[in-house]
């Protein structure tokens, strides 16, 4: 319940579905809470202490510090936050190509030929042939 209710509150003004009906995204965990009493009420207070947690973290960590002047008095663990980080080990940018030790980083072995779109491996294959055809 926690985490639906944090998940939402950047989704303020979206629309969401909860089983057939649409309903406002930040109302996703009460409709979820009213869900629970209806199928498991003995669960209703543990949802409850949900939901009381993650707006307590949501006002202590974020709407405080941007819109009191506070400062924020649950900060992450800077151990935490260099574990989560990506190392920089394997960090590359998107689409480029990692070649192993000693091979040559051209385009002929990855179908960038000139002039056609099939890669080199399928035009040596012959002129195919139409499934269905005669």
């Amino acid at each position: 319940m926690a985490l639906c209710y944090t998940s939402v509150q950047d989704q303020r003004g979206a629309k969401t579905n909860f089983f057939f009906f649409t309903v406002p995204a930040q109302a996703l965990p009460y409709c979820m809470l009213l869900a629970s009493l209806l199928m498991r009420p003995g669960s209703i207070p543990l949802q409850i202490t949900g939901i009381v947690a993650a707006h307590l973290h949501d006002f202590l960590t974020r709407l405080w510090p941007e819109f009191g002047g506070g400062r924020n008095v649950m900060s992450t663990p800077a151990f935490v936050s260099y574990l989560v980080q990506t190392p920089r080990l394997f960090k590359r940018d998107y689409g480029t190509a990692i070649h192993p030790a000693g091979a040559p980083a051209t385009g002929s072995g990855t179908g960038a030929s000139a002039g056609s779109v099939l890669p080199d491996s399928w035009r040596t294959r012959g002129s195919g042939q139409r499934l269905g055809g005669n």
